[in-house]
């Protein structure tokens, strides 16, 4: 008994499955996962909580401004979608 005590947890969403949110404020979007952090129970899903960031001006991007990235949400707040 035990044997899995100091390993990371299974999942069974991987990258590029197509999940559904079933909780939170996007809940009925689907997406496709772009990335799983296992360590910290999470997915990263493209169009699925979006949130806007002020990046400052650079040399790439002497103007500035805003830019629109997806923020993980929880693994238990999504489910995998067949097809």
């Amino acid at each position: 008994m035990g044997a899995r005590k100091n390993l990371p947890p299974k999942f069974k969403i991987k990258k590029g499955d197509t999940v559904k949110v079933i909780a939170g404020d996007d809940r009925g979007k689907t997406g496709e996962v772009l990335k799983v952090l296992v360590k910290d129970e999470k997915v990263l899903v493209k169009g699925v909580n979006v949130v806007k960031k002020a990046v400052k001006p650079t040399e790439q991007n002497p103007k500035g401004g805003f830019e629109y990235i997806e923020k993980p949400i929880h693994i238990s707040n999504v489910k995998k979608v067949e097809g």
